[in-house]
């Protein structure tokens, strides 16, 4: 297991690196909100933050040489259902015609009361 600690995206904020890799496959902790740069919250709106959040995911990615093309697997953390359809608009966009495996669920409650947390895992090319 090799652990992943990805310098453009935001610094952790607790006892977990950005990803783990094992074998082929990459797993990467939930993103959220969080501005690289100043690890402050981005955005207000959900739609806002899941950019953010996609920024970050694409940042770690990247740090290994993988792309959001590379992802085989999605899980959404919603602090209210009520906002999947927006949330869903901009992971549509995100994507594009990549359409990896996916749950979506809500939450009590998502660190720093944002309204977005996403992980995902990606598998690297044989």
């Amino acid at each position: 297991m090799e652990k992943i600690i990805a310098p453009s995206a935001p610094a952790a904020i607790g006892p977990y690196s950005h990803a783990v890799r094992t074998g082929n496959l990459l797993f990467c902790s939930g993103q959220i909100p969080l501005d690289p740069g100043t690890m402050e919250i981005t955005g207000d709106t959900v739609e806002a933050q899941t950019k953010q959040v996609f920024a970050n995911i694409t940042h770690v990615l990247a740090s290994q040489g993988l792309g959001l093309g590379h992802v085989v697997k999605a899980l959404v953390f919603l602090k209210d259902m009520n906002d999947f359809t927006a949330m869903n608009s901009v992971y549509g966009e995100a994507f594009g015609d990549h359409k990896p495996a996916r749950s979506a669920v809500e939450v009590a409650r998502l660190p720093k009361d944002v309204l977005v947390e996403i992980e995902v895992i990606a598998e690297f090319s044989s």
